[in-house]
């Protein structure tokens, strides 16, 4: 699958496609059932299927402190719409000058002149432009002058609730993973490169390795029973999520205690697969307490991966 990153590296060879626009956060069920339309609608048309996302999202722009917790990263996107078998992923840098971006220009210049849109699946409550004037019934509008068809995604029902982002955000808040895996069609997990910590695990017999969440809100905190792959290896171990606050930390990150495993990673890319929630996050009073405390999540982790 390509990857276009901002509208500069858009070429005439992009031209002709069929194409969607969306967050595609955690790439759940409900937006397989679209992109399969969509692969289904480019092979019709011998056109290649594209998917437009945001980076970072809108809400991360407008209102960072309000904006939801990521389900996955551009990264995890590009390794489920490549699964999936869509051909193009094109990411837009979204920033306030993108935003000012004229509704009608967006259909003109992007939608049709550069990237030749013949067939766009979008939501029917999708928005574009300037104060978001753009609408499904505008993009309608506009279909038979530039040659296009547009189609809105239908509602994708589980237990007669409606697939969406927001909800398998809500099942991993109560630490529910297996309806969250219900709905996202895969266990939920957390991937990314494993960078140098405080090594202050290492001096009570627990080291981690750390994977930095950078921008991203996590939609978990807290502590967890984990299933962790490693060059395709699957390993048991737990992990934190959070801001470390009994070591004052900060910024948001994971840290995993791999069980019986003594290799150096840096550098490696992990994904952790979350079983079980064992625990809130908590600041303890001394250092050893949560010493203490780790040695208990760890067998409790233990048992329950095994139990398995």
């Amino acid at each position: 699958m390509e990857l276009i990153r901002g509208l500069h590296n858009l070429r005439e060879k992009h031209k002709g496609c069929v194409l969607t626009i969306g967050k595609f956060d955690g790439v759940h069920l409900g937006h397989q059932a679209v992109l399969s339309n969509l692969i289904e609608q480019s092979k019709k048309l011998g056109l290649p299927s594209t998917v437009m996302v945001f980076e970072p999202q809108p809400e991360e722009v407008f209102t960072p402190q309000h904006a939801p917790a990521r389900l996955s990263r551009l990264r995890d996107k590009y390794e489920q719409l490549k699964k999936l078998g869509v051909d193009r992923l094109l990411c837009i840098k979204f920033d306030r000058q993108f935003a000012n971006y004229d509704a009608h220009k967006f259909i003109v210049e992007l939608l049709v002149e550069k990237l030749g849109t013949k067939f766009l699946v979008v939501g029917d409550d999708f928005r574009f432009g300037k104060a978001r004037k753009g609408d499904f019934a505008m993009l309608q509008h506009y279909a038979n002058e530039y040659a296009y068809q547009v189609v809105s995604t239908h509602s994708f029902r589980h237990h007669d609730c409606r697939i969406s982002s927001t909800e398998i955000r809500t099942a991993l808040a109560k630490g529910d993973f297996d309806e969250a895996q219900q709905m996202l069609g895969r266990p939920f997990t957390i991937a990314g490169k494993v960078v140098h910590g405080e090594k202050k695990g290492r001096t009570i017999g627990f080291p981690t390795a750390n994977v930095l969440l950078k921008r991203c809100i996590a939609p978990i905190n807290g502590v967890f029973a984990v299933n962790v792959n490693i060059d395709g290896t699957s390993f048991k171990g737990v992990a934190n999520v959070g801001t470390r606050p009994t070591v004052n930390g900060e910024r948001s990150q994971l840290e995993v205690h791999i069980f019986d495993f003594e290799q150096r990673i840096y550098g490696k890319l992990i994904r952790v697969e979350f079983s079980q929630k064992l625990r809130d996050e908590k600041k303890f009073d001394s250092f050893e307490l949560l010493q203490q405390q780790i040695k208990l999540d760890a067998q409790q982790a233990k048992h329950l991966l095994c139990a398995e």
